[in-house]
């Protein structure tokens, strides 16, 4: 699984190496904390297509819903992705073309899940976070976003989680009734 999850969102375990790296330097300490998911970003919708069909293929489920406009993929992969020694996840949370800002495209951030001490967590660390995410009642992310543009989020719950939490399940491939505006 690992060469062909490469073919299709590329060097994820080097991606996750850099964004450890960077979270040390920037004075966070997470080994303990388990990952959320990885997130990969499309440039074009019928490259979104073209992977959702790839990540499909390995996977399990994909929850897909619009939001901002756009559909995003929960994609439960059958096997975990091992990302280093102590870290591997199971979601990849797919992307469509940017809607706001000038997001960097393939893999662009990773999440991390802090838990029932994440208020106090948020708190900590208040001075490091560039801002924080309202996505609705069971989500509201921290996010630090580095010089290379890749960005970290730190969750409450997985977002595997909150997808359940939200009232869907992954239990087969969903994918939401859109299509690009022309």
């Amino acid at each position: 699984m690992h060469d062909r999850m490469e073919q299709i969102i590329g060097d994820y375990r080097g991606f996750f190496a850099a964004q450890l790296e960077d979270l040390w330097d920037a004075g966070f300490g997470i080994s303990p904390m388990p990952v959320s998911h990885l997130a990969y970003r499309t440039a074009t919708w019928e490259e979104y297509l073209k992977t959702r069909t790839a990540l499909e293929a390995l996977a399990v489920a994909n929850v897909e819903n619009v939001w901002r406009g756009r559909p995003i993929s929960k994609i439960l992969l059958k096997e975990p992705l091992k990302l280093d020694a102590d870290h591997e996840t199971s979601l990849i949370e797919l992307i469509p073309p940017v809607h706001l800002f000038d997001y960097p495209m393939g893999l662009e951030h990773v999440g991390f899940v802090v838990g029932k001490g994440f208020a106090d967590f948020c708190d900590i660390h208040k001075h490091l976070f560039s801002y924080a995410q309202d996505m609705g009642p069971h989500c509201q992310p921290h996010l630090v976003v580095f010089r290379s543009g890749y960005t970290v989020k730190f969750y409450e719950r997985s977002l595997h989680d909150v997808v359940v939490r939200e009232g869907r399940t992954f239990d087969g491939f969903y994918h939401a009734p859109w299509q690009e505006a022309v």
